[in-house]
């Protein structure tokens, strides 16, 4: 099985300290690792035709036409694409194509009451709570994890009907937002393409929130149902 890395972009997602996390992980389960800096690698056909799994960790940052038709092309081939927080719903934010390929797009992280904002990105961590939806409670990334509350960036999130959501989180109308009812947003969602496998995870902004065992739990299923030949968890 073959496994590429694909980090870079804004340093405040921690792109290298965070994706090493995994590396082990997938050694362990019989994946050789390829690790690349960029996004340049998705236009090589004759290296995306043999890989099985994508960890995609590059926030914000840019993709040519050719790398996200190479990315897209080989999804629908069947390699499997997965990733958490910025680094995959909030990658390349002027690419509609690879927007379309993942399903949805992080729009916001709501912050802490007014009075509470002091200037630093503590300001949007806030405590929520991640339920498990019928379909994940059937899903092998999410089957058997209770309901489970992180203090970390919320993220808003929009998405559309193609996406299985197996967790959502819910953004309550608080007096100082301009929205006016309850906003609930997907945590965790797969998606299909072709003939290739896609799982999103959005919460991830800090090492110690990817070291969240519910998080990691869902994280590293979510590589082993992704690729190309899933293995079971």
């Amino acid at each position: 099985m073959q496994a590429l890395i694909v980090r870079g972009g804004w340093d405040g997602h921690h792109p290298v300290a965070s994706t090493e996390l995994f590396v082990p992980f997938l050694r362990e389960h019989g994946y050789e690792v390829r690790i690349e800096e960029s996004p340049a690698v998705y236009a090589d056909a004759g290296v995306m035709a043999g890989i099985d799994l994508i960890v995609q960790c590059v926030t914000m940052s840019e993709i040519t036409a050719e790398q996200v038709a190479g990315l897209r092309d080989a999804v629908a081939a069947g390699t499997g694409l997965t990733g958490w927080h910025g680094g995959i719903a909030d990658s390349y934010r002027a690419s509609s194509d690879y927007l379309q390929l993942v399903g949805g797009q992080f729009v916001t992280h709501p912050s802490k009451a007014p009075e509470f904002v002091v200037g630093g990105e503590e300001d949007n961590y806030l405590e929520y709570r991640v339920s498990v939806t019928a379909a994940g409670h059937a899903h092998p990334v999410t089957a058997g994890l209770a309901d489970f509350s992180l203090t970390t960036e919320q993220y808003w999130v929009l998405h559309d009907d193609l996406c299985d959501v197996l967790a959502t989180t819910t953004h309550p109308a608080q007096p100082w937002q301009p929205w006016h009812r309850p906003v609930t947003s997907p945590v965790v969602w797969t998606r299909r393409w072709g003939e290739g496998r896609i799982v999103v995870t959005t919460p991830g902004h800090s090492l110690d929130v990817l070291e969240d065992a519910s998080v990691r739990t869902i994280i590293e299923r979510g590589m082993l149902w992704a690729s190309r030949t899933p293995i079971e968890t």
